[in-house]
Parts: structure tokens; sequence; C-alpha cells
């Protein structure tokens, strides 16, 4: 007799990825189609309707499980209103990363940089509308306290070890290890006293690229 497995199947997480296909030109043209389709608030059948294809064979494109032939980009790009070579423009867009080693990191000389007091710059974004700077800042020694920051755009921090006061605007933040402090950048800030040596923090700055840094 052949019972039936009382097996339950794994539950996979939706926002992972099950192969390599999200890499592939047929993914990349996919995402592509899909966000100018939502662009243009239309749903897969009032597209597929414009571009004379089937619902099911448009949103097998966007899932990237067919190759499109190069009648079906035109139809595409008609309907959309777009250049054939934008539904490429996913798949040539340039991913950046950016890996860095324990103890490595460039080594940034910012205005109020002190005897003891070291920025390593971890990464940095190129070439978009908003720019990303993680710095790993080290405290190891009393200095002269900080002139305060001011410039655009928001800034995280996160306490990896030490304690310190940091100063936002009129409000001075007692700061210890696995402490967060997220802020207008806007507003003066830095901090305030140095209250357990040796201080370990990340701050994450975001700005429009071309503000005032």
């Amino acid at each position: 007799m052949t019972g039936k497995s009382t097996a339950k199947p794994e539950l996979q997480d939706p926002h992972s990825l099950a192969d390599s296909r999200y890499n592939d030109l047929e993914s990349a043209i996919g995402r592509q189609v899909r966000a100018l389709r939502k662009k243009l608030d239309m749903t897969v059948t009032e597209l597929a309707g414009v571009a004379r294809l089937s619902p099911g064979m448009l949103s097998k494109i966007e899932n990237g499980l067919t190759s499109p032939s190069l009648a079906t980009l035109k139809a595409l790009s008609v309907a959309l209103n777009v250049p054939v070579t934008a539904l490429f423009a996913k798949f040539e867009e340039q991913r950046e990363a950016t890996f860095v080693r324990d103890g490595e990191g460039l080594r940034i000389e910012r205005r109020g940089t002190r005897s003891g007091h070291q920025y390593r710059l971890l990464g940095h974004s190129h070439d978009k509308a908003i720019a990303v700077e993680p710095y790993l800042i080290t405290l190891t020694r009393e200095s002269e306290i900080f002139p305060y920051f001011q410039h655009a755009g928001v800034e995280f921090l996160y306490m990896i070890e030490g304690r310190m006061g940091y100063r936002h605007g009129d409000r001075v933040y007692a700061m210890a290890r696995g402490d967060s402090l997220f802020f207008d950048a806007d507003v003066p800030h830095g901090p305030e006293t140095l209250d357990e040596l040796p201080i370990n923090f990340l701050s994450i700055i975001v700005y429009p690229q071309g503000g005032d840094r």
C-alpha cells in the first residue's frame, strides 16, 4: 500500500533568488517592463491589450520566464511610449559593491579630526541621485571637543563600543553600545563628551548628489 507523504513543503522567502535568472537579460527586461508599466499605472491586461499580447505572455515576460522576440520588444516599447533600448536599461545598469576587510577602509581627514580621532570611509555611492557615505569612527583618547558638523541630508549613528554624549541641536544624547541615533544633518551635531574610551561607532550619511557636504 502506498501512503501519501505528509511532509510539508519548505517555505521559501519571497524575496530570495531562486536561481541565477535574476541576472539574465530576460529577467532584466522583465523588471524594466514591469517598472515602466506601473509608472504608467497600467494593469497587465491593459498593457497586453495595447501591445497585442496575451496577458499570460506578458506575465511570463515580466517574470523573466521567456525570451521575447524583437517584434514583441518593439510592440512593448510602442505601448509603453519608450525606445526599445529603454527595455535594456536594467541589464546595462552598473551594480556597485564595495568590500572592505576588517581594519581597512580609506582614512579620511574630516573637519574636526584630531589626534586619536580616526575616520575610515567604508564605501561611497557613485552616479546616483542620492549619495551614501558609511564611516567607521574611532576615538581612542581625549582631545579637543569637535567643532559641530552641519550639512545636507540625514545621518545615522550606531554605537559599537564605548560611551559618549552626542549633541544634535539643543539636545545631548547619552549613547552606549547598541544605541543608535537618526537625525536631520542640517542641524548642528557632533560628539559633546567622550565618557568611556575607546569609542567606535558607525556614521552613515545620506545626501542628494551635488549637495553641500
